[in-house]
């Protein structure tokens, strides 16, 4: 511990007096000053870390951005609440408009700044050479001024010959306009002619053909026909080509007329080609119809193979023939194909057998073809229908 002491009286100040002396003569040793001002101050063995003394950063002075000036505000004319016409800006109060204003005013009224020589180049550019070009309207005004001047005035009459020359078609002009229209008409004409042929006439034909079927089940169900003779254009059957889905009625007679242009089928039945009936014990039952247009029920025949089914249903009783042979191409003359034993149909004896004609090859009347048949079953209409006619 170290005592309070009073000041000395020499020039030193207290604190600032040498210790030379008082080292020099081992006291301060002996005291353990030395080893308490070392530990106190941490310079021994680096027990404690040092004081540091703070060090004093240099003064850096801010650094100042540049001073800009506010950008000068431009002066705009006070807005027209009466009118949106161009015109030129009045002054600002105290200061003048600017060049750019000045011009922008100048433009907009039309006027042109310099001399004399400056605004008749801007007049050029404007309006051509010659201080302006007419406008569309004032041109079209001229023009009609001048036409009607032309056709007010009057005309000789070596002018007039003239112009009713010019006026007339001449001769060849005449005659190619006439061909062309007869061209014209006979093209619509054939157009209208195969669209009556190949489509109106079966749809006639057809409405007429399933009027007739109807009224012979209608008939055949009341009992208001008996079998027997019947006359040219009556229905008697009905005939049921099962391959091919027809089901057409069957009427006396081949008249194109009164039967096959009303899409039925005619039995062959009067003078030299008259056939046999499916009722009788033998002969040839041969039937005629259209190929192409008016119903056209024999239109496919030719896709029918040995073995398929041809029935011919009367009042009271269903025959069934099957298709035995055919022949594809043969003359309208010849009427052999239609005989009790046709000679080219494979048939060796009389029996009972049917034939389907018609024409070939298609939209043609040049040729027929010829579909043989022979009959397998004769069946009442009291058993039901055969097995050919039965879903």
């Amino acid at each position: 511990m170290t005592a309070l002491r009073p000041e000395r009286e020499s020039g030193t100040s207290y604190g600032q007096e040498s210790y030379e002396g008082y080292e020099a003569s081992g006291a301060y040793e002996a005291s353990g000053a030395a080893g308490a001002f070392e530990e106190w101050s941490g310079e021994s063995a680096g027990q404690h870390g040092g004081y540091a003394a703070p060090v004093e950063e240099p003064y850096v002075p801010p650094v100042q951005e540049p001073y800009a000036p506010l950008a000068e505000e431009q002066y705009l004319p006070p807005v027209d609440e009466e009118t949106v016409a161009l015109r030129i800006p009045e002054p600002p109060p105290g200061g003048s408009i600017s060049p750019s204003a000045a011009s922008t005013a100048a433009s907009a009224t039309g006027t042109t700044q310099g001399g004399r020589a400056a605004r008749r180049k801007a007049a050029k550019r404007r309006h051509g050479r010659h201080g302006g070009a007419r406008t569309i309207s004032e041109s079209a005004e001229a023009a009609e001024e001048t036409s009607g001047d032309a056709a007010a005035a009057p005309l000789s009459r070596v002018e007039a010959r003239r112009r009713a020359r010019a006026r007339k078609a001449s001769p060849g002009v005449v005659a190619s306009r006439a061909i062309g229209e007869v061209f014209i008409t006979t093209g619509v004409l054939m157009l209208l002619f195969v669209t009556y042929q190949l489509w109106w006439t079966n749809v006639r034909a057809h409405a007429a053909a399933d009027k007739e079927t109807s009224t012979l089940q209608n008939d055949w169900a009341s009992g208001k026909r008996a079998p027997g003779e019947f006359e040219p254009g009556q229905g008697f059957a009905i005939l049921h080509i099962p391959k091919l889905d027809v089901v057409v009625p069957i009427a006396e007679g081949v008249s194109n007329k009164k039967v096959l242009d009303k899409g039925m089928v005619g039995h062959y039945s009067e003078g030299k080609l008259k056939t046999a009936m499916p009722s009788a014990k033998t002969g040839n039952f041969a039937l005629a119809g259209h190929r192409n247009t008016h119903g056209e029920p024999f239109r496919y025949i030719n896709k029918l193979t040995k073995g398929d089914e041809v029935v011919v249903e009367t009042q009271d009783k269903y025959f069934v023939y099957k298709m035995t042979s055919m022949l594809p191409v043969t003359s309208p003359s010849n009427t052999s194909v239609i005989g009790p034993v046709p000679p080219q149909s494979g048939f060796t004896g009389p029996g009972r057998y049917i034939t389907l004609t018609t024409c070939t090859p298609e939209f043609t009347s040049k040729y027929r073809l010829i579909v043989w048949g022979k009959m397998v079953e004769e069946r009442p209409r009291s058993k039901g229908k055969p097995d050919a006619l039965v879903e």
